[in-house]
């Protein structure tokens, strides 16, 4: 790729750098210049870790639908995601790794980079299954196995207190493998034991789990009190504003991720969710029983979501792109610093994005 040079206040780890961002794929400098006018924030590219869909398209497809929610998801601000596989029998969800992994190997154009999936159970609570279809069920070797071994995998969302959870967040963490609590009905002591078995974070926080109560802590009070990390879902409508504020001040990582599904950038209307059919309502997504359903979140949107509630524009940006890449060990994601793949969004004076650059390709130009 040739040589390119982009002007603007540029969002560092260090802070704001005036000046220009020298890139080809990767970011080669961040030099210090005067410039005319402030110019656009530059931001690192919003890493996305929760993403079962969107553009009308479900991961568990395979294949092209992987490419399309890329595409649908990088014109909104995303330039890598997990793709998020739900609740299936064995072979869906190999089949649904296997085009996750094409997807991985083979970049196209104007897509976000998929960095590997995200395995949101089978090893779920069937108490706390929210909308996942009802396939949950206890670890067998096989598919452990397959998961520990094949490299797609990069995040599990698991139940600890299910018969042998414990051993399981131990096996995932020993694959490299980050391990989030979710969809569980734990108590307290087992989300702490599952932590100290190298369980690291939690799940769209406060939804489809234990909730906190006084003389019950459950999988939120041991979140509060504990983690280090939580992923939540920041619209407004999963989780209110004070509930995202608690959380915010109690654990350090807490970042945002869209658990967008097939219905994402769509108008209302019925979509798939697995083996579910879910109903797009205006913002949100519904089963037939009125149950949330994923959402149809998009990262620019989270971002506007945050800066109402109060946070920064540094703050804001961090939870959506460095934190986030920080939890799967992806240092060379989520941050403006040299050596770093080129994946930026461009913001102008009202915080719109303009502009959508992965791996220095520009896939969204305002």
């Amino acid at each position: 790729m040739t040589e390119m040079t982009r002007r603007g206040r540029i969002l560092t780890p260090d802070g704001w750098l005036t000046g220009r961002l020298v890139h080809d794929t990767h970011i080669i400098a961040l030099e210090p210049e005067e410039l005319d006018s402030e110019g656009p924030m530059i931001l690192p590219g919003f890493v996305d870790l929760h993403v079962p869909g969107g553009g009308g398209a479900d991961v568990m497809q395979g294949g092209d639908a992987v490419r399309t929610v890329a595409r649908m998801h990088a014109r909104h601000g995303t330039t890598s995601f997990l793709p998020a596989t739900v609740t299936a029998p064995d072979e869906e969800l190999v089949r649904a790794f296997e085009g996750i992994g094409v997807a991985q190997a083979n970049r196209g154009p104007g897509e976000a980079r998929v960095l590997g999936a995200h395995m949101e159970g089978p090893y779920l609570n069937q108490t706390r299954l929210g909308a996942q279809p009802p396939f949950a069920r206890t670890a067998e070797p096989e598919l452990v196995d397959l998961v520990c071994d094949g490299g797609v995998v990069k995040l599990v969302t698991l139940a600890p207190e299910l018969p042998g959870g414990l051993d399981l967040v131990r096996r995932f963490d020993a694959a490299g493998i980050a391990v989030q609590i979710g969809h569980s009905d734990a108590d307290y002591e087992t989300v702490c034991r599952a932590l100290e078995a190298g369980a690291r974070g939690f799940t769209h926080l406060f939804n489809a789990m234990s909730p906190l109560h006084h003389r019950a802590p459950g999988v939120v009070g041991a979140a509060l009190a504990h983690g280090e990390y939580a992923a939540v879902i920041p619209d407004g409508i999963h989780v209110v504003e004070g509930a995202l504020l608690a959380a915010i001040r109690a654990i350090p990582g807490v970042f945002g991720v869209t658990d967008a599904v097939s219905a994402a950038g769509m108008t209302d209307g019925a979509y798939p969710l697995g083996s579910h059919t879910v109903t797009k309502r205006g913002d949100a997504v519904y089963l037939g029983d009125d149950t949330l359903a994923g959402s149809a979140l998009t990262m620019d949107r989270a971002f506007a979501n945050l800066r109402t509630l109060g946070l920064s524009v540094e703050d804001a940006s961090r939870r959506l792109s460095e934190i986030p890449a920080e939890f799967i060990a992806r240092s060379d994601r989520g941050r403006l610093v040299p050596g770093a793949w080129c994946d930026l969004v461009v913001l102008d004076a009202s915080e719109t994005v303009i502009e959508v650059v992965v791996e220095g390709e520009s896939v969204l130009s305002g």
